[in-house]
């Protein structure tokens, strides 16, 4: 796929599908209002904003790590092969990771606590899809290059150091 194509259809679909996740929905709860749930809950919107900031970091860098492999993040349009390179490295979702470390920077910095029943609820949907459909996906279409990577990075929790493939591994 040209890369211009992987580009614009992944903008499409951070827009859609990310920006919906962490954009409208906790909009349309919160109407970006602050609330003090607790008292000294104040305290807790600088980690908040940070969190917010640095969750969408992996999920911008994972896009632009499958445009540069020629293909989009999205199940109907893949790379060729398999992305490892940036924040895939260091963990297999790094889009999920970033997204919910964002939702949870929101609960901090909107102090409200109906976002976080939204951020445990939308949990569950994103880890059922990558066990019970991305990774036999991947599985089939990458192989053995797909089971090293998955010996190697963990899916959830970011590895210290990012992994490298052995010559000739995956992209």
């Amino acid at each position: 796929m040209q890369r211009s194509r992987a580009a614009a259809i992944s903008i499409a679909f951070f827009v859609a599908a990310p920006g919906t996740l962490v954009g409208l929905v906790p909009w349309l709860i919160t109407r970006w209002r602050l609330r003090t749930p607790l008292p000294g809950w104040g305290l807790l919107r600088v980690p908040g904003a940070l969190m917010v900031v640095t969750g969408t970091v992996p999920v911008v860098a994972a896009f632009r790590e499958f445009v540069r492999a020629g293909g989009t993040p999205l199940p109907v349009a893949p790379t060729e092969h398999l992305v490892v390179t940036g924040a895939n490295g260091y963990v297999r979702n790094p889009m999920y990771v970033g997204l919910f470390g964002a939702l949870l920077g929101q609960v901090l910095l909107f102090g409200n606590l109906r976002l976080l029943a939204y951020a445990a609820a939308t949990a569950t949907a994103p880890v059922a899809f990558v066990h019970w459909y991305e990774e036999p996906t991947l599985l089939r279409r990458y192989g053995a290059e797909y089971e090293a990577y998955r010996r190697a990075v963990p899916g959830w929790w970011p590895r210290r150091h990012p992994w490298s493939p052995p010559a000739g591994g995956a992209a």
